[in-house]
């Protein structure tokens, strides 16, 4: 029997998409979030589409949960295709000045060119676009020193957009994550499914949790599974890893396993690890 795919584009995505596009004309300035853990996974497939033209800040939330050489690693990728990486730590409010001056920057750009055609300035129009559960919300709460939008660990919270006012010089579009109609690629849909930025109602505990402990596997960290659980990996497959630990710890209770691995890396539990390392 096949594997179902992992889909999930419920009512309010699709409306939010919709919104979002609309709003974009106003805009000078997307700031588009990513998870740390997975850069790659977590690039929306249309966004280069959308904002074409526009003044682009990539941020990299959650640095917080992946190694020093990681964050190296993807500084160096983005630099050579000429992108300039911010990494922040949203929840802790690190690095979050770096990207409020980045956006102010844009702005100054475009007042520039506003004066150039005789225009009075304005304040600079930002939009925090990305994944559902990357950290766009709490970005937002940071950047403006005050809790102003929802915020908390789970796929779904941001519902709708808002414009709220940074400061004189800014104002931002806090707006719903935004998926792909389709999540073709679905390694890259386990692993928005391992970090919890999707959905949970779309996937199987049991297969996310299997599909963790291989790429675990893959990556040499197979360590960080022993010091938490005292089970080494070994050459085991992510599924029988799973079905010895409930054996052992668990009474069996497969899903029990699952969840409390997959919260356990989601927490940082098992250290920082990085799901996605630059290509070639």
């Amino acid at each position: 029997m096949a594997i179902p795919a992992i889909q999930w584009y419920p009512g309010h995505i699709a409306k939010a998409e919709k919104s979002l596009l609309a709003q974009l004309k106003r805009v000078d300035v997307v700031l588009e979030v990513r998870d740390a853990r997975i850069p790659l996974a977590t690039q929306h497939p249309h966004v280069a589409e959308w904002i074409f033209g526009k003044n682009k800040v990539l941020v990299l939330n959650r640095i917080d949960m992946i190694p020093a050489e990681a964050r190296h690693a993807w500084t160096e990728w983005f630099r050579a295709g000429g992108e300039e990486p911010y990494f922040t730590d949203a929840q802790h409010g690190k690095g979050i000045e770096a990207v409020a001056a980045a956006a102010q920057e844009a702005g100054l750009q475009m007042n520039q060119r506003r004066s150039d055609r005789g225009m009075l300035p304005r304040p600079v129009r930002a939009v925090v676009i990305g994944f559902p559960n990357v950290g766009k919300s709490a970005l937002i709460n940071r950047l403006l020193n005050r809790r102003v939008v929802d915020s908390a660990r789970r796929a779904g919270v941001t519902r709708q957009l808002r414009w709220v006012r940074i400061s004189d010089q800014i104002e931002l579009l806090d707006a719903p994550g935004v998926l792909p109609l389709k999540l073709h690629d679905q390694e890259a849909a386990l692993k928005l499914a391992i970090c919890d930025d999707i959905g949970e109602a779309s996937y199987d505990n049991q297969r996310v949790a299997a599909t963790l402990v291989d790429l675990l596997q893959q990556l040499q960290a197979g360590r960080s599974l022993e010091s938490r659980y005292g089970l080494a990996l070994g050459d085991m497959s992510g599924e029988a890893y799973l079905q010895t630990l409930a054996a052992q710890r668990y009474k069996a209770d497969h899903e029990r396993t699952a969840c409390q691995l997959l919260n356990d890396f989601r927490k940082g539990v098992l250290g920082p690890i990085a799901l996605e390392l630059p290509h070639g």
